[in-house]
Parts: structure tokens; sequence; C-alpha cells
């Protein structure tokens, strides 16, 4: 045992002055991490906590600790070849994916690999790709409001944050619209059981078999979707194969569809939180005036991102980070949330800034393993902003809702509902 570290669970280090840590991975945490980062910024910055699951990591959260960790080729991405019976058990990773053989995406592996998959990958994911089906996003969005425009009310979540990216990346990857339903329920069964293990695996299995027979559909019969972009895509005569395409179709999916979800759920949530912001976005929108969403959407990526933890890291060698010794094998946590409000970084980063220019924030990670979905992700965004605050121009969180309650699985942290009320808006029709 090292000087305390492993003995009993979240240990924590003395600090003189310091005051007593706050609890982590509680309701209240949960409800609002944002001061038990605070302090950990300031007492503990690599801070090894017992997780809900009984894995003990170590949790990164200064800015500057964490953007060398994310880029830091001694911390591995490869739960297989670090942590293989916690990953088996589901404990680290995603639960399901080792049984279901989803395991050869590049959130899970290191170079040579994952550089010989993403630059086949990015083959098929271009942003030409993106650029041209923003127009259909532009569609879903505005088909999804008119579902609830006239009746005055809508949750926010169930309605339009949650279906938006399925439906998105379902048109994308080529899958049939008479399955586009089931993709909604396995992805929902993923959503609503966050920590559930078993109700994830099972979802992710049965994603894994349809997944199986759509890529053997496409070799046969290819068309213009993702999907048969990834059967396509070679490199000096190599290809993905079946595995590698299902498995980067399905973190695709599971990837870019919770962190869009959330994305829209928590910005518009901390928009109706401060309403001079809302009020300047407002007023830009019926300007027509869409330059601040871009800005808009990056502060909101920082302030309360999607993604509260990168995934899952382990040291390959004993080094130090942050000054804390961390040896080989100990599974790594950079806590994103901790490090997109860290004042040594940013200006008053509790206060969201619209207007914000100086935002290199981590939302969507650093170094090679930078989220390949992130134009996707921000598009959908931007859309889905621009289309509500148009279309529901007085939109407001609804009048005796109770508060927010919030859905974590350690890395993502999202609404479970997003209750609001406008004045109802005709619908014209659309086809």
């Amino acid at each position: 045992m090292r000087d305390g570290a492993h003995a009993g669970a979240d240990p924590c280090p003395a600090h003189a002055g310091a005051g007593e840590r706050p609890a982590l991975f509680g309701p209240d945490f949960l409800a609002d991490p944002y001061p038990a980062y605070a302090w950990l910024r300031e007492h503990a910055p690599v801070h090894r906590a017992t997780l809900p699951s009984g894995v003990e990591a170590w949790l990164v959260t200064r800015y500057r600790d964490a953007r060398a960790a994310l880029a830091d080729p001694r911390l591995s991405k490869n739960p297989s070849r670090h942590s293989a019976d916690r990953h088996a058990a589901g404990r680290v990773g995603i639960p399901g994916e080792r049984g279901a053989g989803l395991m050869t995406h590049l959130l899970n592996i290191d170079p040579p690999d994952h550089t010989r998959l993403r630059r086949l990958v990015s083959q098929a994911f271009t942003p030409r790709r993106v650029a041209a089906f923003e127009p259909r996003v532009r569609e879903l969005t505005e088909r999804l409001v008119d579902g609830f425009a006239e009746r005055g009310s809508a949750d926010l979540i169930d309605e339009f944050a949650f279906p938006l990216p399925i439906y998105a990346i379902c048109d994308l990857l080529g899958v049939p619209a008479e399955d586009q339903d089931d993709f909604r329920s396995w992805a929902g069964m993923m959503l609503h059981t966050s920590g559930k293990r078993g109700g994830v695996g099972r979802a992710v299995k049965r994603m894994r078999g349809y997944l199986a027979e759509l890529i053997h559909r496409k070799r046969l019969a290819p068309g213009d979707d993702l999907i048969s972009g990834l059967i396509r895509a070679s490199d000096h005569g190599e290809q993905l194969t079946e595995d590698e395409a299902a498995a980067m179709a399905f973190i695709l999916l599971f990837a870019g569809f919770e962190t869009t979800v959330n994305l829209i759920g928590n910005g518009v949530h901390a928009l109706l939180r401060h309403p001079e912001q809302l009020a300047l976005l407002r007023a830009g929108l019926a300007a027509g005036d869409e330059r601040l969403l871009a800005t808009a959407v990056e502060e909101l990526l920082r302030f309360d991102g999607p993604v509260e933890l990168a995934t899952w890291r382990f040291a390959t060698e004993r080094l130090t980070l942050g000054g804390q010794l961390v040896e080989s094998g100990e599974p790594v946590l950079v806590v994103l949330a901790a490090a997109d409000r860290d004042p040594e970084r940013f200006e008053a980063p509790n206060t969201l800034d619209l207007r914000r220019v100086d935002n290199p924030h981590l939302g969507y990670g650093h170094g090679i393993h930078y989220c390949l979905g992130a134009p996707l992700a921000r598009a959908e965004a931007r859309t889905a902003f621009a289309v509500l605050l148009r279309r529901l121009p007085d939109l407001r969180w609804a009048s005796g809702a109770p508060e927010p309650r919030w859905r974590g699985g350690l890395i993502m942290r999202g609404l479970r509902s997003l209750p609001v009320e406008f004045t109802p808006a005709r619908v014209t029709g659309r086809q």
C-alpha cells in the first residue's frame, strides 16, 4: 500500500484548512457536481475514488492535467489488455460490448490499430457527408416540433432531445425507416437503464444482431449511407472487417445519441436558468442572425456539457500525473466537467457567457481520441436551438414543474425530463 492511497473507500489526503470534501456520486452530487469538483481541483486534483461500481480509479480534475492526460500515450484505452476481468463483468467500458463482439471501436483501442481504424472510418464519416446531411437534420427537427407545437407544452427530453439524434444517426447510418423504431427502443433501454448493466447489455446484444444483418445486406446492395461507406473504406488495400464495421456503427450510435440528447437537454436547461443569456440568443435569431449560435453551443458544452467524464484509461506504466504517483494498470478518469470550469484556464468559469470566444473546452476530448462525431453533434445542437427558439419564442420552464431530476451513468450526465410550456403555435403542415 502506498502512503495510505489504497486504504479504505474513496480516501482523500488531508489539507490544512481544506474543510470537508463533499460526498461524491450521491443524489446531491448528481444534481450539482460542480461544488465537489471545485473542492477536488483545489485540494486533491488527482484523487483516488471508489466508484459506485466498486472500481477504484483516479479522477483528474484540473484543466492542465486533464488536457495532458487525454493526450498521454502512457494511458491506454484498451480495457481488454489492462482490465479484462472488470471489463468482462461490465464494471468498466460499455456493458455487454465484450460479449456482443463489439470491442474493436475507437474508444477501446490504441495505436497502431487506432490509427488504422480512424483513418478508415474518417474516409466514410467526412465533413462533406455531415454538411450534406444538415438539411435532413433541420427537417427532422421541424417535424418533431410539429408534434407538440400546437399543444403548448412538452417534455423536451422525451419528445425532442431523445428522438432527434436517434433518427438522425439512423438516417446517416442507412437504417431503413421501418426499422428505426426498434433502434429507438434499444437506445431508450441504454439511456433509461444507465448504471444498470443488465438492461444496457441486453440492448447492446439486440443491436449487435441487427447490425450484423444490416451490414450483410449493405454488402450485397450498398447505398450512399455511412454503413455502406464504412464497408467501402479502404487504405492501401486494407478494409474494415465485418466485426470492425459493426463495432464502429455501434459506437457512432451509442456515443453519438446520448451525448446529443444531453447537449440539447442540458443546454436548454442552462438557457432557461439564465434568462439574460436566453434573451440574447433569442434576439439574434429573431433578427435572422445565427452567428451567436456557434459560440453559444461551445459555451453550453463547456458550462454543463453532456459528457461528465472521459471514457476509461489505464496506466501502462508507473507515471506521475498532476504530482500524484499512478501505478501501472490503475484506471484513470479525466473529469471533463471539472476541467472545463477551472478558474486557472477560464475567466469566470461558473458564469454562462454565450459570447465567450476564448473557449478551448474539453467537451469532445483532446488528442487522437477527439470525438469523430463532434461536427454532427454540433450541427444537431445548432439546429435544435435555432428551431426551438424560432418556433417557440416564449419557451419556458413549465409552471409547477418539480426540480429537474438528473440521470447519470458515470460517464454521461443529463436530465431525465425537461417539462416546458409556451404559447401554442400553429402547424401549417409539412411533408
